[in-house]
């Protein structure tokens, strides 16, 4: 689950950049204000994917996945882009859960063949 969440995880990364460039453009944001809460959420992103196994880990995704579609009132195309991400986030979750269960019963087949 780890390396399909944290994958999802730094595509959301260069979303969020290149969000924060587009937000630039309008004219009631401050460059500061913009780069503020880009580079927040950019960090959460790279920080979520040491936790992601630890409890809380996938929550805390879901409210980054929450904050990146309702980023759409800033910069609407993010509407979009959120609810695909928030898409790729449930299968990283879901079938990372079921790889993880196929590694576990597959080593537990062979600790029991040697």
């Amino acid at each position: 689950m780890r390396t399909l969440c944290a994958s999802t995880l730094i595509g959301e990364f260069f979303i969020i950049g290149f969000a924060g460039l587009v937000a630039m453009k309008d004219p009631d944001l401050t460059m500061g204000t913009v780069w503020t809460v880009s580079g927040i959420a950019m960090l959460l992103c790279v920080l979520l994917c040491g936790v992601i196994t630890r409890p809380g880990g996938v929550q805390l995704g879901w409210a980054l996945q929450i904050a990146l579609i309702a980023s759409g009132f800033v910069v609407p195309t993010m509407f979009f882009m959120g609810a695909v991400f928030a898409a790729l986030w449930w299968a990283s979750v879901h079938f990372g859960r079921k790889i993880d269960e196929a590694k576990a019963r597959f080593a537990a087949q062979a600790a029991e063949t040697a």
